[in-house]
């Protein structure tokens, strides 16, 4: 008998043969654009439990949807892998539409970072084109599924009857989700809140982290409607929050803490899409369809093949 509580396991996508094994991919021509991530943080401050950079691993799992192209990553702050150095030699060239596309692992509109990204790009003179951020995006939903399920707080299977009872007193009964970059970021998470609802049959609200007052005034109303274990689920990679402040917020306000989303393989399909859709505005390549989309294995999207 299947586990409904097992998580599925986390391991790249699997690749057709032929031709059209991957449809995020088109055949290499000269000058294909790079795809430059822009990380939050620092190099120290971007790691991810393990200790791992979540830059690199990022890099890597994009590398599965778009095994072509060159793929860079850097930091918007500190002194080491920076987005200066990922942006060198990215200037403007004959014979190339583009030199290169800025993704920022960002899940919301954060003006912070895409000021840093602006000012960086300016001073390489780089020839690029800014992505919108990972989110607002349905998968992201799906990350933060795993993240509690991972930490114990909610099911690792989506909803299957009209609601679903927490079976002990470990499991949540209501979700905040965390944006981080002001007001803009929270109504995006507000998209993430909603699916997320809907997967789990909980109430799922979003807050700006950086808020106390949008916190407290949020979890009260999880309260009101009878949440008496609510959990903060933070809607971002992590370089961008400090978990020593995580920490406090969750604990003034009475609410257990999830982990951030970190390196995952459906972000990466994120910002695979996100340069793919900069190429098919220049005419480079048709975008795929959400039928094409290849799944990692273990996807609850369509069964493997």
């Amino acid at each position: 008998m299947r586990n409904s509580d097992r998580l599925p396991p986390r391991e790249l996508p699997k690749r057709r043969s032929g031709r059209h094994r991957n449809p995020l991919s088109f055949d290499n021509w000269f000058g294909t654009p790079a795809l430059i991530m822009a990380v939050p943080g620092t190099a120290e401050q971007a790691r991810d439990a393990d200790g791992g950079s979540i830059g690199e691993r990022m890099a890597d799992l994009v590398r599965a949807y778009r095994p072509e192209v060159t793929i860079r990553h850097g930091h918007i702050e500190g002194d080491e892998q920076t987005l200066d150095e990922a942006l060198a030699g990215l200037e403007r060239s004959e014979g190339r539409p583009l030199a290169g596309v800025v993704v920022p692992l960002v899940t919301a509109p954060h003006a912070a970072m895409s000021a840093a990204i602006e000012s960086a790009v300016s001073r390489a003179r780089a020839d690029v084109r800014v992505t919108e951020g990972l989110g607002p995006h349905p998968m992201l939903a799906e990350v933060l599924h795993l993240r509690l399920a991972e930490a114990g707080f909610v099911r690792a299977d989506r909803m299957r009857l009209i609601s679903v009872v927490a079976r002990n007193n470990t499991m949540a009964d209501g979700v905040v989700v965390g944006a981080v970059g002001g007001e803009a970021a929270a109504g995006a998470a507000g998209v993430s809140a909603v699916l997320l609802a809907a997967r789990l049959g909980l109430t799922v609200l979003p807050a700006d982290l950086e808020n106390p007052a949008a916190v407290e005034q949020v979890l009260g109303q999880l309260r009101q409607g009878g949440c008496q274990r609510p959990v903060i689920a933070p809607s971002a990679l992590g370089p961008e929050l400090r978990a020593a402040e995580l920490e406090d917020l969750a604990a003034r306000f009475g609410a257990r803490l999830g982990a951030p989303l970190g390196a995952d393989s459906l972000l990466g399909k994120i910002a695979a899409l996100r340069y793919a859709e900069v190429l098919n505005s220049l005419g480079v390549e048709q975008p795929p369809t959400a039928e094409e989309l290849p799944a990692p294995v273990g996807s609850r999207h369509r069964p493997e093949s």
